[in-house]
């Protein structure tokens, strides 16, 4: 089934002026080359200002394009989830790995966003997590929790912890990872996220739960948000997710032909603890991992909301 399509709104930024269309389009979305969006064009998707545009017209700044995508069949994806915790101003939901948190890469519906709301509609996740990672997300439910809920995140008064399987065995029992992570050029998307000297600060605490054969039990707490931070950092430390299929050890790029939402790999955010928006109690809410991120010492009847 096809969902109900979607409008993808953009201004023209400074470096677009003096572009022509179909140039600037593939030159800012290099997912389709630029005679695919000549395509789109001539089929009346794509608007300038409100109105319908050739291919070769000439871009000024400011200008505001509209793709008014038709509807697609969305990639599968698990179509469910758990609740781990909920009142008034918040929830807490359990996230599969395989389910996108927003809308991209060609999901819409087959999203956690769009599960969620079609009870909660005015819900809005305060943070996100990778399509292949599972575990625990908090939504906003109002605006006022909304914005309180932002402040403690960019605080880091709400403290995320996760499990990871990774490969090898670290040296250490902790041990912490401060590499800036930043766009850098991707042969398909143009960037990505990884290990840049011009990136921005990151800080992940590692901690070994369990080594195993070929691969460890990490406990990963996450001190910043930026995107894919633990792939990254482990990555760059030496031991990448095992099954990673985009970051190879010292955050190399494994595969060009991978993506970020791609999966295989075994990563779960554990517990989110932060205090509550409006009555100020603590709340700490843990979901349980997967078995395979279990340890020898885990109580099978452990976990919860």
């Amino acid at each position: 089934m096809k969902n109900s399509g979607y409008e993808y709104r953009d201004q023209v930024d400074a470096w677009g002026g003096g572009l022509a269309l179909s140039v600037y389009l593939a030159r800012k979305y290099p997912h389709s080359p630029e005679a695919v969006w000549r395509e789109r064009m001539e089929r009346g998707e794509i608007s300038c200002d409100g109105r319908p545009v050739r291919h070769d017209i000439i871009l000024k700044c400011g200008v505001k394009t509209l793709w008014r995508r038709p509807p697609w069949e969305e990639p599968d994806a698990p179509l469910t989830y758990s609740l781990l915790y909920e009142d008034h101003d918040l929830l807490v939901v359990a996230k599969p790995s395989g389910l996108s948190t927003l809308p991209a890469g060609g999901f819409l519906d087959h999203t956690l966003l769009a599960l969620v709301r079609k009870n909660r509609p005015e819900a809005t996740p305060v943070h996100r997590l990778g399509r292949g990672t599972s575990g625990a997300i908090l939504f906003a439910c109002n605006p006022r929790a909304r914005s309180l809920l932002g402040k403690a995140l960019q605080k880091n008064e709400i403290i995320k912890i996760y499990r990871a399987l990774a490969t090898g065995v670290p040296g250490v029992q902790k041990f912490s990872i401060t590499a800036p992570i930043g766009p850098v050029p991707h042969p398909k998307l143009g960037t990505l996220h990884s290990v840049s000297a011009n990136g921005k600060n990151a800080l992940s605490l590692v901690s070994l739960l369990e080594a195993r054969e070929d691969t460890s039990l990490l406990e990963v707490r996450i001190e910043t948000g930026r995107p894919h931070q633990i792939r990254i950092h482990l990555a760059y430390a030496g031991h990448p997710l095992s099954g990673d299929p985009l970051y190879a050890a010292g955050a190399a790029i494994l595969n060009p032909e991978a993506l970020p939402g791609d999966c295989g790999y075994l990563l779960h955010a554990e517990r989110l603890y932060f205090h509550h928006p409006t009555t100020g109690l603590a709340l700490d809410i843990r979901c349980s991992p997967p078995p395979e991120l279990e340890t020898s010492r885990d109580c099978p009847s452990s976990g919860g909301g």
